[in-house]
């Protein structure tokens, strides 16, 4: 994360071993996301809009609301009765 005013440093008790591999930057910055991303998950909104584009998406390809919703009910149907081994 950059480091500016929407950033403040925290302290957290560490192994010596996990303290040493945060001295990377590169590994600090994904444990700093990782962190973020645990304490305060995205914001509904924008699963909203991720929904809303992938939809848009189907619709240009040619997809309707109802292909989609044939194809959601297929692949919940398997997940929740997978074949049995013959």
């Amino acid at each position: 994360m950059p480091d500016d005013a929407r950033t403040v440093p925290v302290t957290f008790q560490l192994d010596p071993d996990t303290a040493t591999a945060l001295e990377d930057p590169a590994t600090r910055a994904r444990v700093e996301r990782l962190v973020t991303r645990m304490v305060r998950p995205a914001r509904p909104e924008r699963l909203f809009d991720a929904i809303r584009a992938l939809k848009a998406e189907a619709h240009r390809n040619g997809l309707t609301d109802e292909i989609v919703d044939e194809e959601l009910a297929a692949y919940n149907a398997e997940r929740r009765d997978p074949p049995s081994a013959a």
